[in-house]
């Protein structure tokens, strides 16, 4: 029985590799020539019988070929042995590519990038979850005797700016002053907790710092919140208009859905353990719109998981490929962000 069962996983494999390779229904005839399972063309047609009867494989049309269900690429999935291996090349060429960038920005725009050329896929990339984040410093900058440059540096590798108009002249050892007072409430504590201590900083202040310090935590504050809108890059969505036929109907609704960051992010938010894919396969997808997809995700960081990213695609997909460069390019940032 147990050599009836591999058999059969065997001819599904090798549908699914020819399905995925060619985008054509496979039939028996195809399956011997091209595959050596050393058995003869009645022998598959059975297994392939079995297989349709059991759901792993559908026949799409008259033709005798049959192509893969959404509940056969997840047995496949499920019984991946091993993964393609990117080449030495490859892996040089995400490393160079990714340690040029900037900044995060530049390092999350570029990881997408990277991930749609070798996936041939949607890529998408999360921002770093500012829940764990914590405020590594401050800076103050005076761009004008009345308006200052916020920097917020977070221990995970995000920067963001903000200007603050002061309505007033400050001197050079108030701004040292505001500095000071701002980088001890904040140095070293978690964004939320952060923002509390800044909000209660105006009650304490001296009067000559009262109303600078207003306008200043006022706008710290905002900056220290979550604003899910502003969490993802997305880069490759022509890739899914390469092959129209692969959402029969369903393209404009895929493409709508991958406008709606929420939706994107629920997807993303399986990614929990550094290094560990998930893989929803076409009805495995919450979201109505994106049942004819399958999304690759993990989540990327060293010791703790900053983000998710991944790749949507239709569920004929090179899965070990996609897995392999989802897994390398995850692993590469997280290298990256860990070392600045």
């Amino acid at each position: 029985m147990a050599n009836a069962e591999e058999r059969r996983f065997d001819v599904l494999r090798a549908i699914v590799a020819d399905y995925v390779s060619n985008q054509e229904p496979v039939g028996s005839k195809a399956i011997v020539e091209r595959h050596n399972l050393g058995v003869s063309s009645a022998t598959v047609r059975n297994d392939m019988a079995t297989l349709e009867e059991e759901g792993y494989i559908t026949q799409p049309h008259t033709s005798a070929g049959r192509v893969p269900t959404d509940k056969g690429y997840r047995l496949f999935v499920d019984r991946l042995s091993e993964i393609k291996p990117l080449s030495a090349a490859e892996r040089r060429a995400i490393t160079t590519f990714l340690d040029s960038g900037t900044d995060l920005d530049d390092v999350l725009r570029r990881s997408v990038r990277l991930l749609a050329q070798l996936t041939r896929q949607v890529a998408v990339v999360q921002y770093p979850m500012l829940t764990n984040a914590k405020v590594r410093h401050l800076e103050v900058v005076p761009l004008t005797p009345a308006r200052l440059m916020l920097v917020l540096i977070a221990d995970n590798g995000r920067v963001d700016q903000r200007t603050v108009d002061l309505g007033d002249v400050v001197t050079e050892e108030d701004v040292a002053r505001l500095r000071s007072v701002l980088n001890t409430a904040m140095s070293g504590r978690r964004l939320n907790e952060a923002a509390a201590r800044v909000a209660e900083l105006p009650d304490q202040a001296p009067g000559e710092l009262r109303d600078a310090l207003i306008r200043v935590t006022t706008v710290l504050v905002e900056s220290l919140a979550e604003h899910p809108e502003e969490r993802l890059v997305l880069g490759g969505t022509a890739n899914l208009t390469r092959n129209v036929a692969d959402f029969p109907g369903s393209l404009r609704q895929v493409l709508e859905a991958l406008e709606e960051q929420v939706v994107v992010l629920k997807l993303l938010a399986a990614a929990r353990n550094p290094g560990a894919i998930t893989v929803r396969i076409g009805e495995e997808n919450e979201d109505e719109q994106m049942r004819s997809t399958s999304v690759v995700s993990i989540g990327y960081g060293q010791d703790m998981v900053l983000g998710g990213m991944g790749v949507v695609g239709p569920t004929r997909m090179d899965y070990p490929g996609t897995i392999a460069a989802v897994r390398a390019v995850a692993n590469y940032v997280g290298q990256i962000l860990a070392g600045r």
